[in-house]
């Protein structure tokens, strides 16, 4: 899939492109039957709130780690879902930098403070913005529910100096400072909910300030984010970098896969168990 010169026009002015039905609803509930599995893995890649419940799963796109998932590593290669990132990359050969599932529990769900990506990223030896977040939604994504929001046009300042919260969540994370954020709003306008039925795929700049609220609502909200960045722009060596399933190691340029991927995938499982169930000896 190709985004036509709108398409491309909007992501620069505005940092983010959202696509309604990318993935379809059986790709969806695929996905997220393995999201389900995946949870129950104890591993670092398992980020839990402070209630206990699952806040992010990372690290589903690579086979060779604990939260390894099939269904997700088809849906990074995907066509539709691929081939837009590499077009916004300048079609460089990309990789996936991290995928990281975010869950957030009917009320218990908290809030992801304002924020870029690329804050973070930078201090893993990045040294150029030039990756892209893919977002698919597992659920409808709700104002209630803690939808994203994105303060659109705010990727063009650049990388802001972020500083670190450790205290208000379970997880550490760069932030934008208070008084730079409400800046940021006067200038650029009030930020924009981020909604979507299940299967709406949004496109975003890692410079876009984002954050989401607390889920109010009785309903979970799941999300995927997939990571692209260029092969060229893989980190350097830092002192003390992140663990491996939050930056891969791993920066072998994708090759895309087959648009029924995730679909393909199933019903091989399903025939493969089918199978399995035949030979089992009938009980005496």
């Amino acid at each position: 899939m190709r985004l036509t010169d709108a398409q491309v026009a909007e992501y620069e002015e505005r940092g983010y492109l959202v696509f309604p039905g990318l993935v379809s609803h059986e790709e969806v509930e695929i996905l997220r039957r393995d999201l389900h599995r995946v949870t129950g893995v104890e591993a670092e890649g398992v980020i839990r709130e402070k209630s206990g419940a699952v806040r992010s799963v990372f690290r589903v796109h690579d086979e060779t780690g604990p939260t390894a998932s099939p269904p997700f590593q088809a849906l990074a290669t995907l066509p539709r879902v691929i081939d837009p990132a590499r077009q916004v990359l300048g079609d460089e050969p990309a990789y996936v930098y991290h995928t990281k599932c975010n869950l957030k529990d009917a009320i218990d769900g908290a809030i992801w403070q304002w924020h870029q990506d690329y804050g973070y990223w930078k201090t893993d030896g990045v040294d150029r913005p030039d990756m892209t977040t893919s977002l698919l939604m597992l659920d409808e994504a709700t104002e209630i529910g803690g939808c994203l929001y994105f303060i659109p046009g705010s990727h063009k300042l650049g990388r802001l100096d972020p500083e670190m919260d450790e205290t208000t969540t379970s997880y550490k994370l760069w932030t934008v400072p208070k008084d730079q954020v409400i800046e940021i709003m006067t200038r650029f306008g009030d930020p924009v909910p981020i909604t979507g039925k299940p299967g709406t795929v949004v496109l975003f700049h890692p410079n876009i300030v984002h954050g989401s609220g607390h889920n109010m609502s009785r309903h979970a909200r799941w999300h995927i984010y997939t990571v692209y960045n260029q092969v060229s722009n893989r980190p350097h060596g830092i002192e003390n970098p992140r663990p491996e399933w939050v930056v891969a190691r791993r920066c072998d340029a994708l090759e895309t896969g087959s648009d029924d991927g995730i679909l393909r995938l199933a019903n091989a499982n399903a025939n493969a168990n089918a199978d399995a169930e035949a030979r089992r000896p009938a009980a005496e």
